[in-house]
């Protein structure tokens, strides 16, 4: 999947002498800098003034991304696996630059559109991995605030079928997660999702899930520095207004934006304590910045619902808000497979919290069903600590 964006330049007087371009150095630039100047060169002088860019996700370890007749200039490599090439042809200019995380990107300067393409397409033909693209996996996006701008990688994440996960979450929340995994865009009433419930509870596996049963019209990506995303508004513009979709060009999607364990944003002190950031997500899920974008924002919290702040929950602002908790003492012995409690494999210690089978008053979470069926002990349950990205 790869974004393609052009600058047509065909409409523009064509300078009789081509444009000057001064480059300052100095010690704070790397070897990667010179090549993005290099890069940038003829396109700034006009000897190349066509311009086509794409984004590659997931990129092939043997791609050779060398367009024939093309010719190395420069490569800088960075110990994490960031690399950088200027390779130069007849009449065109390439630079490519591959991140540790796979992706890479392509910029491709000429003296006309039609050259611009074919070399494009000519360096990219063949370098995207495929092996990944199976039932099991869905690509997901993670974005989050570099030094230069937004930056956005996708990877293939694996997941499973909503009826194979179904059996892991309480009956009081299956009803209305049947409901939420058979959303079509005709069905979106509310642009937030909100999953809130005890640590360990399955929150995470939910929307691992969801961007599985979506996928066909929606592209699903996690910021990973949520409080910068609200903090900073060219961020937040960046995140809203622009398309990340592969597949843009071909199809309207929706998008999807995860904020995780975003507590401090949505409690009820939220305006306190983060300033401006609970009012700029309240406007970008039901204000001015959300209109005409067909963004939605999931939420995950720990936090009990009268411990929100009660902007976030109002009717009509939500298109889902479920509280998953721990799966009921019945519900966690049906879970193990028996129907006292016990895992066959492991037993409370006398007098814990959970008793002999394991299995206390209060039910226990998927985190604790999990770790009673591979013969685990069990803290008590004031002292269970978050799984973050596991459940």
């Amino acid at each position: 999947m790869s974004i393609v964006k052009e600058v047509d330049f065909s409409s523009s007087p064509e300078p009789r002498e081509p444009l000057p371009m001064n480059v300052w150095l100095d010690d704070g630039d790397s070897p990667a800098d010179v090549i993005d100047a290099l890069a940038l060169s003829p396109f700034a002088t006009g000897t190349q003034p066509w311009s086509r860019s794409t984004t590659v996700d997931r990129v092939r370890l043997d791609a050779a991304t060398v367009p024939p007749g093309g010719r190395v200039l420069r490569v800088a490599q960075h110990s994490d696996g960031h690399e950088s090439r200027l390779i130069s042809g007849e009449g065109w200019t390439l630079r490519v630059v591959r991140y540790s995380s796979r992706s890479a990107t392509f910029t491709v300067t000429a003296t006309s559109e039609e050259l611009a393409r074919s070399v494009l397409d000519e360096a990219t033909r063949g370098a995207e991995d495929t092996s990944a693209k199976d039932e099991d996996h869905v690509a997901m996006g993670f974005v989050w605030l570099s030094d230069h701008g937004k930056r956005r990688s996708a990877k293939p994440i694996t997941t499973s079928p909503w009826d194979g996960i179904r059996p892991n979450y309480p009956r009081a929340a299956k009803t209305r997660l049947d409901q939420l995994m058979a959303i079509t865009p005709k069905d979106v009433n509310g642009r937030l999702l909100l999953l809130h419930g005890p640590p360990g509870t399955g929150k995470t596996t939910l929307l691992r899930t969801l961007a599985r049963e979506w996928a066909g019209w929606c592209q699903v990506d996690c910021v990973l520095d949520p409080e910068r995303l609200f903090n900073n508004p060219g961020y937040l513009m960046d995140v809203a207004v622009g398309c990340d979709c592969p597949d843009h060009d071909e199809e309207h999607r929706w998008r999807m934006l995860v904020l995780e364990d975003c507590d401090e944003l949505i409690r009820a002190e939220a305006k306190q304590s983060t300033g401006q950031g609970l009012s700029r997500l309240l406007n970008l899920t039901d204000g001015l910045l959300g209109q005409g974008r067909d963004v939605l924002v999931a939420i995950t919290t720990n936090e009990d619902l009268n411990q929100l702040h009660p902007a976030v929950v109002r009717p009509g602002r939500c298109l889902a808000q479920i509280e998953i908790g721990r799966l009921a003492p019945d519900e966690a012995a049906a879970w193990l497979n028996t129907s006292d409690g016990t895992s066959g494999t492991a037993s409370g210690a006398s007098g814990s919290p959970y008793g002999a089978a394991g299995i206390g008053p209060e039910g226990a979470t998927l985190a604790e069903l999990f770790a009673l069926r591979e013969g685990r002990g069990l803290a008590a349950p004031e002292t269970t600590t978050s799984t973050g990205l596991y459940l």
